[in-house]
């Protein structure tokens, strides 16, 4: 049974591509004696005619993708593009370990711990990049008796 034109109607009345009109296997037959495009309006609306849904694409591998970059999986060599200067700039290393330093010396400074002398020698030591954290900071100045714990 040719149903050439009638898909053909079909897709203009529906709005879809041919390939997208499905048409009831069971009543082919009424669709066989559908010439007019009444006649189709009237097998859209019995739904002996209807248009498939559109074929998408699935998020399921993108959703996990992300879910195990969250957790920091796929960070690999083979997965980088770009320096390691470029991933993270060595000034934003720098600064994440240069403030607390600084902040603890203010916090020592203004409790009275150290004097302003002493705040000024290590504030510089600190911008030389002698200390790599925060215990570390603390550590030298209880190795140099400064800081009593």
């Amino acid at each position: 049974m040719d149903l050439k034109n009638q898909r053909r109607v079909a897709s203009e009345l529906l709005k879809c591509g041919e390939n997208r009109v499905w048409i009831d296997p069971n009543r082919t037959e009424d669709a066989a004696d559908a010439i007019t495009r009444a006649d189709v309006r009237t097998l859209i609306a019995s739904g002996t005619i209807a248009a498939r849904q559109k074929t998408g694409v699935s998020r399921g591998r993108a959703n996990h993708n992300k879910d195990q970059k969250a957790k920091g999986r796929r960070k690999g060599q083979g997965s980088r593009r770009g320096t390691k200067n470029a991933r993270k700039p060595s000034k934003e290393v720098w600064m994440q370990s240069i403030r607390p330093i600084r902040i603890r010396l203010r916090e020592l400074r203004e409790n009275g711990k150290i004097d302003t002398r002493t705040y000024r020698k290590y504030y510089m030591r600190a911008k030389g990049g002698m200390f790599k954290n925060r215990p570390h900071l603390d550590s030298h100045l209880r190795s140099e008796g400064i800081l009593k714990e």
